[in-house]
């Protein structure tokens, strides 16, 4: 048996494992995209993958299985093109994840049609003469391929073992971290011997708002941990709801200003406006308006109403208490474009929740762009932000930021707080390997972080008497 790390090795997105049994049995887990990229061209130039012109380092139409944990694009984001390649086989996932996956592969379809629609316009009879015809991308797939993904889904129960294979089953393990996001063990037997394999996804927090604690990982042989907290600590002085009120007042109310929220469409908006329900509920803020700017983030929360039953027991008193999670008196969703831009014109003090999370395109790049001059904004970031990012930069102190074309002097007030980061902590990834004995557990390898944050947590498991732990490089096979 095999395994060969494809994606997230010594880095944070693009999560991609293939699973090699001894029976030519080839399971694929996660198939995500990759924003930290010169990846194609890294990757063909780094390994000695035998297909230098295609999308993956691999055929696609050898695959018979792929397994996801959860619906982040940096683990789901790339399925279409595995069909658009050549595979025929199944999505195995749980039902949240199914639905929370059809959403954001469907949005990124239609952004995936706008970007190709610009690429043939710049390539149209009106190109300046002279001027070099612009190259398709081959990773945009449209709505056909997304369709055609979400056709082969196959939803299945949290902590149920499921036949895939002769002498191969797998379960799916609640991780936190997202609705319906899991740990997947996977158990095989080779020439009567069991082995096991254990793929964390990504590991959640404990006491999340909405989410139930991550479960019981059983003990397995070879375990794929990520570690994208692997150097660091959440700050837990205080809760989400204190959190947020304080950067509130400071911002909105002891100076009449504007916030700005960066956030992922998808879980953390849901966390966001979960926390603020429960600010307003309990009156400890004046009516200030919320404009929560995302479409994406409006079908999301739909979802997360749907499945009131998976999420945890304050959340589920509060919604029977209440009726509504994610509905106040002075939340306002922007549906349309034009809607999103009148909000420059509101006067009074207001939050704006708009995505993405790392400020990397989406309605948000117009928010910053719009008041990344203004001293009376206060930009919150609420999560990772992958290097290169806007939202890196704005983290690192830059003084001047090139935004849509141009430069802009930051005057605006930068915050981060993570309070709301979905990822667990160092803390809690040694909890979660700690549900392995150090004496039956072969190896643990480590991925989806950082250089730093992988060796810090390589040592802090050494320390601990984890002995074999590996930090793969993409395009690396193990045999196991």
């Amino acid at each position: 048996m095999k395994l060969t790390f494809w994606g997230a090795a010594q880095q944070v997105t693009g999560s991609m494992y293939l699973l090699e049994l001894d029976n030519d049995y080839r399971i694929l887990v996660d198939c995500g995209s990759d924003f930290e990229s010169g990846d194609r061209k890294r990757l063909q130039n780094e390994t000695d993958t035998p297909f230098p012109n295609a999308l993956f380092p691999f055929e696609a139409s050898s695959i018979n299985l792929v397994l996801l944990t959860h619906a982040h694009i940096d683990h789901s984001g790339n399925i279409p093109n595995l069909y658009r390649d050549g595979y025929e086989g199944q999505i195995l996932c749980t039902d949240s994840t199914y639905s929370l996956t059809a959403i954001l592969l469907k949005d990124a379809a239609i952004l995936n049609q706008k970007r190709l629609n610009e690429i043939n316009n710049a390539n149209g009879p009106k190109r300046k003469k002279g001027k070099k015809k612009k190259d398709l991308p081959k990773d945009l797939y449209l709505e056909k391929q997304v369709k055609e993904a979400l056709e082969n889904f196959v939803p299945l129960a949290f902590n149920r073992r499921f036949k895939v294979a002769d002498d191969c089953f797998v379960t799916f393990v609640p991780a936190g971290h997202l609705l319906g996001a899991a740990h997947i063990l996977v158990e095989t037997w080779e020439n009567g011997q069991k082995k096991v394999i254990g793929f964390s996804g990504d590991i959640g927090r404990q006491g999340y708002p909405l989410l139930n604690d991550p479960g019981t990982l059983s003990q397995v042989d070879y375990l794929v941990c990520e570690s994208t907290y692997g150097d660091r600590l959440h700050d837990l002085k205080t809760t989400p709801e204190l959190a947020l009120e304080d950067v509130i007042r400071r911002t909105c109310i002891d100076i009449p200003g504007r916030l700005i929220i960066p956030s992922f469409s998808v879980g953390r908006t849901q966390a966001l406006l979960y926390t603020l329900n429960k600010i307003y509920t309990d009156n400890h803020l004046p009516p200030i308006k919320v404009f929560a700017d995302s479409p994406l983030a409006f079908e999301s929360s739909r979802v997360y109403q749907r499945n009131i039953r998976m999420l945890n027991r304050e959340a589920r008193e509060f919604y029977e208490d209440n009726e509504t999670l994610f509905d106040f008196e002075n939340l306002i969703y922007l549906e349309s474009t034009d809607a999103s831009r009148s909000v420059s014109n509101h006067t009074e003090p207001c939050i704006i929740i708009s995505s993405s999370g790392m400020v990397r395109g989406g309605r948000v790049e117009y928010h910053v762009a719009q008041n990344i001059s203004n001293p009376y904004c206060t930009i919150l970031l609420i999560g990772y932000c992958a290097e290169g990012t806007l939202g890196w930069r704005l983290l690192n102190g830059q003084n001047t930021i090139r935004i849509r074309g141009k430069d802009e002097q930051v005057l605006a007030n930068i915050e981060k707080i993570d309070v709301f980061s979905g990822h667990g902590d160092r803390d809690d990834l040694v909890k979660f390997v700690q549900q392995q004995s150090p004496t039956t557990l072969k190896k643990i390898f480590l991925v989806h972080g950082e250089a730093p944050s992988m060796e810090a947590f390589k040592n802090t498991l050494t320390s601990m008497g984890y002995e074999n732990v590996e930090i793969p490089v993409k395009g690396q096979t193990f045999e196991l």
